[in-house]
């Protein structure tokens, strides 16, 4: 038996693994001295959102007119400056979506450049040319699979034939363009993660020189991962062999174009990005086909969360999330990063007590700094972005189920009705909660945390004073004097002690009940003061609260809760 042995029990799966060739078997990265480990991102790159088209291919219902033109008024409106608007020589839909946008009343924004998508084929390229007339910018995106698989069994052409088909095609787009100035080329090698990094260099260093690219009117050559097939720092020395061998570089914008296959989609363009791209094509929230494009929302989230702006406005990220589930008719999914509804939520009581104490400690830095806090440095466990930043609000961030502890509980009765419990009251309270969600299996609501505290503190008195007063004299001496109703008896009582909760222990002792208030305290609430004590009743120690006009009546309701709670048990 070996070291690993005695703490890996695992065994082999019986799967057939050794149908599939491992990435470096079938492509060779030849990068050296990589720059991108040691990178930073310091800027958001450009981003692309193809949910018109890359997205619009993958839904079961793909959108109308009216969807997609909400879908890209939604782009516009946050920010989005260019913008992939579809396949015009694939469908009618998106031809007369094109045309809308060239000739409808409401005018393509100064700053916004449409992009159109066309494969290699003379027909299609003359349709989308005859999409784009009249817009005024464009950029016409280009297409060809070039991987050995893809060209073996797609398309049946060597490297010598995918180059001509490129060529022909470049050749007609660039007539079709003839001088005008406001179209723009984009070619994508698709598949290029499976491509051989010299034949990549070969086809766009060709279009750059034939499409005549200059830093003023640049070709944007856009490199995807069209299937993921390896751990994302393969795909960023890939992006860094070609972001460093490029000719005419300052000509080129290099794009990536990152699917997510293996589930690691926003790696693969995150370190893409440290390697050199300037532009990243993707999705809001990750809708593409099979396990969808890389999501532009996450990738710009990610950044703000490391202080770099997004360039993106994301402020309401829930009105963004329910345009894209009612373009694409396809939920989110609750723990999807930074949008689902359950991300900014702690179940668990650990983590609840942590963001409890770090909202706390935030509020009291941005006093003590003098800053409001919703501009104060944000440092709070479990949050990596404030809630309030993208649109939410901080009641969800706790909420309460069986998994919950005392800072929860403690946190959502206090947001939900000022309540501020004391440290050791929180745990008492938690106990009552927990029991009520175990035996319900859910959650509990704000509402029924604040009801379950008046049932289990507040309610009507059994045991009570029903007229009482206190009397203090020269020295210091308190006297309590009360007619008590049991239930069953009424019975006048007097008491002597320090305090006047010690003079009310004292009356009670006269009724047969052994008080002893270990603790009290209290707080101003809307409608008085609200009061907490912890009691020996009896050799039991119990919780007990009161809300009442003033102080004093506040903790002598208290101590009675107190003693109404353990004469219950």
């Amino acid at each position: 038996m070996t070291l690993t042995d005695v703490w890996n029990p695992q065994r082999p799966s019986g799967m057939p693994y050794h149908r599939y060739r491992p990435h470096h078997e079938r492509v060779r990265v030849p990068v050296t001295e990589r720059r991108w480990p040691a990178a930073l991102i310091e800027r958001a790159p450009l981003w692309v959102p193809v949910d018109l088209r890359d997205g619009n291919q993958a839904l079961a219902e793909p959108m109308d007119p009216a969807r997609k033109r909400r879908f890209f008024d939604l782009l516009v409106r946050v920010g989005y400056k260019e913008i992939e608007v579809g396949y015009p020589s694939a469908s009618r839909t998106d031809f007369d979506f094109v045309r809308d946008l060239a000739t409808g009343p409401d005018a393509l924004p100064d700053d916004v450049t449409p992009v159109v998508f066309t494969a290699a084929r003379a027909d299609l390229i003359e349709r989308t040319f005859e999409a784009v007339e009249g817009l005024p910018r464009a950029v016409v995106h280009l297409y060809v699979a070039t991987s050995p698989v893809w060209r073996e069994v797609v398309l049946g052409r060597d490297r010598a034939g995918v180059r001509r088909i490129v060529r022909e095609a470049a050749e007609l787009m660039a007539r079709r363009a003839g001088d005008t100035p406001s179209v723009r080329f984009q070619f994508s090698p698709e598949t290029f993660n499976l491509t051989e990094p010299d034949f990549v260099l070969e086809l766009c260093d060709e279009l750059t020189e034939f499409w005549d690219a200059s830093p003023d009117r640049p070709v944007t050559h856009n490199l995807p991962a069209t299937v993921e097939i390896a751990t994302p720092n393969v795909y960023a020395d890939q992006i860094e062999y070609i972001h460093r061998h490029l000719a005419r570089r300052d000509s080129v914008v290099l794009s990536v174009h990152p699917h997510n296959d293996r589930g690691t989609g926003v790696a693969c363009a995150e370190l893409a990005v440290l390697a050199g791209a300037q532009r990243v094509e993707g999705c809001l929230f990750g809708n593409g086909e099979r396990t969808g494009n890389v999501d532009l929302v996450t990738l710009a989230l990610n950044l703000y969360a490391q202080g770099v702006d997004p360039m993106i406005d994301l402020s309401d990220i829930d009105a963004v999330r329910e345009t894209v589930e009612h373009c694409n008719r396809l939920p989110v999914h609750p723990r999807h990063p930074y949008v689902g509804d359950l991300v900014y939520t702690a179940f668990s009581g650990t983590h609840q007590d942590a963001i409890s104490k770090g909202l706390a400690h935030h509020a009291r830095a941005a006093r003590e700094a003098g800053l409001p806090e919703r501009l104060a440095p944000w440092s709070v466990p479990y949050l990596p972005v404030d809630p309030a930043d993208v649109g939410r609000t901080y009641e969800a961030v706790i909420r309460v189920n069986s998994q919950s502890g005392k800072g929860g509980v403690a946190y959502l009765l206090r947001t939900r009705t000022g309540l501020d419990l004391p440290a050791r009251m929180r745990a008492d309270f938690a106990r009552v909660v927990q029991e009520a969600t175990e035996d319900s299996g859910g959650e509990a609501t704000p509402k029924e945390v604040e009801e379950l505290f008046r049932a289990t503190y507040l309610a009507d008195a059994v045991i009570r004073p029903d007229v009482w007063s206190v009397h203090s004299d020269p020295s210091g001496a308190h006297r309590f004097v009360c007619t008590l109703d049991t239930g069953d008896r009424t019975a006048d009582l007097e008491g002597t002690g320090s305090g006047p909760l010690t003079a009310f222990a004292d009356a009670l002792a006269g009724a047969g009940y052994a008080v002893e208030v270990l603790e009290a305290s209290d707080q101003p609430v809307s409608d008085g003061t609200a009061a907490y004590a912890e009691c020996r009743v009896g050799g039991v120690t119990v919780w007990g609260a009161g809300i009442a006009p003033s102080p004093l009546a506040a903790r002598v309701a208290a101590v009675v809760s107190a003693v109404n709670r353990a004469a219950a048990r």
